[in-house]
């Protein structure tokens, strides 16, 4: 196994971190190289990154990301945004109307290019001992993270990236067998019950070690209740805001 698969194969997520070490701008500037590196759609690179450090604006994107304090507690977050302010002004200097953002292809585009480069992001980062969470909670209040980042139209932010030195290593989240996720020529529904059974007592054994024996709860009933109730402030809050920012699609 070569060093990249056994990193990429080793990652956690962590959110406890050195007060004492510092991420240094020159960390920051290959990890985001590294990010917008990666393959975009048409070259439109449809990706912006914001590095907030300021203790006072972490605080504050920290609270309207649901309290997550290891945004405050780290050095460095960074919030990746779809960004089609640039195409626009491509646009106005050729003299082209600006369609795509009233299509949700804007949308699926711009969210797919950030992954993308998230994902390269995240690699950068741990390749240098360093440790990181993805924040989806920006989009719990994503309005807050337009006003305090002062986002242009066409600009949205979609995930954060917590970055800094890890204080604490949890063991590693098991992830579903590559029975229910890896298929061969077509999907196959048939096996994915009888997977998540399987997953749901795994997680359910891994919880209960991680916390004493406090939560013991399992994959399955997580997702159910998320996609229930808990996506609620995500739904109330992304669609107005997003299209505040110019995404018009229907």
């Amino acid at each position: 196994m070569n060093k990249t698969i056994e990193l990429l194969r080793n990652h956690r997520s962590i959110r406890e971190f050195d007060f004492e070490k510092e991420v240094t701008e020159a960390q920051v500037k290959t990890i985001i190289e590294a990010a917008l590196a990666a393959p975009n759609w048409i070259n439109g690179q449809q990706v912006s990154v914001i590095e907030v450090r300021e203790h006072e604006k972490k605080s504050s994107l920290a609270k309207a990301a649901g309290n997550q304090r290891w945004i405050e507690e780290a050095p460095v977050f960074l919030v990746f945004c779809i960004d089609f302010y640039r195409a626009k002004l491509a646009a106005e200097k050729h003299g082209h109307d600006f369609q795509i953002v009233d299509d949700l292809e804007a949308v699926i585009v711009g969210s797919t290019d950030v992954g993308i480069a998230l994902g390269s992001a995240v690699v950068a980062a741990e390749s240098m001992g360093l440790g990181i969470v993805p924040i989806g909670g920006v989009r719990r209040n994503p309005q807050t993270f337009v006003d305090k980042l002062n986002l242009p139209e066409y600009v949205f932010p979609i995930s954060g990236l917590v970055v800094g030195h890890p204080r604490t290593i949890p063991d590693q989240k098991p992830r579903l067998p590559l029975k229910a996720t890896l298929h061969k020529e077509k999907y196959d529904a048939e096996v994915q019950m009888a997977v998540i059974d399987q997953y749901d007592n795994t997680i359910s054994a891994y919880m209960a070690e991680r916390t004493s024996g406090k939560d013991s709860s399992d994959w399955s009933s997580k997702v159910a209740h998320f996609y229930d109730e808990g996506f609620e402030q995500y739904a109330k809050s992304t669609s107005p805001a997003i299209k505040k920012q110019g995404f018009r699609y229907k």
